[in-house]
């Protein structure tokens, strides 16, 4: 597989990004939405900030409070034995059985633009922020999908009753309509398709279970792009395999002359996120043709090896001009970057079943 990566990449790291909040440090940004507007291409980012501590015993937590529309700023202390702090992104509480208690630092959505596809510009001000209690620990992994004229971003809601997928659209970037939540907890990674199929819309999601199941990606339809439903499994984890621990979809599906091409994302047991591809019916989304038994893109450079989580590439959206696939992705969990892909090649690098 020939492989281009930007020169500049990465594009976009935490450096590039002013605090939005005075007495923050911004520790991501990264797993971006992509979308081409008005001549310029738009990376919505996952921006992560954290509140600073100057008291190494101290671990602060940002909640957004519906009620007040501001942030609470809670405080942990390290040598506090109800509470495990070894992961740096979430304080555990030893006695719950919750996954986490609180995160170490607030999500939201903010856009960096380019004339070039190469050379971004970050803007001052979010594009979408936490607006309501579902949303309190943040919005993240923003996807979009243009249908018509209307831009349709839709994004990770986390609160302490769980993650699901909530939505908004636009025309302009500017005025906004919120829809709420379309897929409910837990539910990450959806991406909706970006026209109908025989009259229905369709969407990938990814349902994470705590009783039976494993976190693998599933297809819906609708018609309103609201309300979804017909759920079926779509593709599961491989035992061994590069996609043997978790999976979920990364950019939206797009349309080629031997199917849909779904460029997802894949990790192994100990967390190794690499890049592979499905492909699925043009006019039964459901139906899967192909798929890749070895990784198309993998964490090699220093940027997609080491970071905040290291070891991911995490595809995030493609534009594509003719055959060639401009993939901006996320890499370790801190930056963004881009890598040039050819259709055919994928095509041709797939297992067909």
């Amino acid at each position: 597989m020939n492989i281009y990566r930007y020169e500049e990449n990465p594009l976009v790291t935490p450096a590039d990004v002013k605090p939005y909040h005075e007495g923050f440090e911004v520790i991501g940004a990264f797993n971006a939405g992509v979308a081409e507007y008005n001549g310029e291409v738009l990376l919505l980012l996952r921006v992560a900030e954290r509140p600073i501590s100057n008291d190494p015993m101290i671990v602060k937590a940002p909640v957004f409070n519906a009620a007040t529309q501001e942030l609470d700023i809670l405080e942990f202390r390290t040598d506090d034995a109800r509470y495990d702090f070894s992961d740096p992104r979430v304080i555990r509480n030893v006695n719950h059985s919750a996954t986490f208690e609180y995160l170490t630092s607030l999500s939201y959505i903010r856009v960096a633009r380019s004339t070039d596809g190469h050379h971004f510009t970050i803007d001052d001000k979010p594009l979408v922020y936490p607006a309501q209690s579902l949303e309190s620990f943040g919005i993240e992994d923003p996807r979009v999908t243009q249908i018509g004229d209307t831009y349709y971003i839709y994004f990770s809601a986390v609160s302490p009753v769980g993650v699901g997928e909530s939505m908004v659209s636009t025309q302009d970037f500017v005025n906004f309509t919120h829809h709420g939540m379309i897929f409910g907890p837990d539910n990450k990674d959806v991406l909706i398709f970006p026209e109908k199929i025989n009259g229905k819309y369709y969407a990938l999601h990814r349902p994470t279970t705590k009783s039976t199941g494993n976190p693998e990606m599933w297809i819906a339809e609708s018609d309103n792009l609201v309300y979804w439903g017909n759920h079926k499994h779509l593709a599961g984890l491989r035992d061994g395999m590069w996609d043997s621990g978790r999976m979920g979809g990364g950019a939206v599906p797009f349309r080629t002359e031997k199917g849909w091409l779904e460029l997802y994302h894949g990790a192994t047991l100990d967390h190794r996120y690499c890049m592979g591809a499905l492909l699925l019916d043009l006019n039964d989304p459901s139906k899967v043709i192909a798929r890749s038994n070895h990784p198309i893109m993998e964490p090699e450079t220093d940027y997609e090896m080491n970071g905040f989580f290291g070891d991911v590439v995490f595809s995030c959206g493609a534009l594509v001009d003719g055959d060639v696939v401009k993939m901006y992705y996320g890499v370790a969990d801190t930056s963004m970057a881009c890598a040039e892909l050819n259709v055919k090649e994928i095509l041709d690098s797939l297992t067909y079943e």
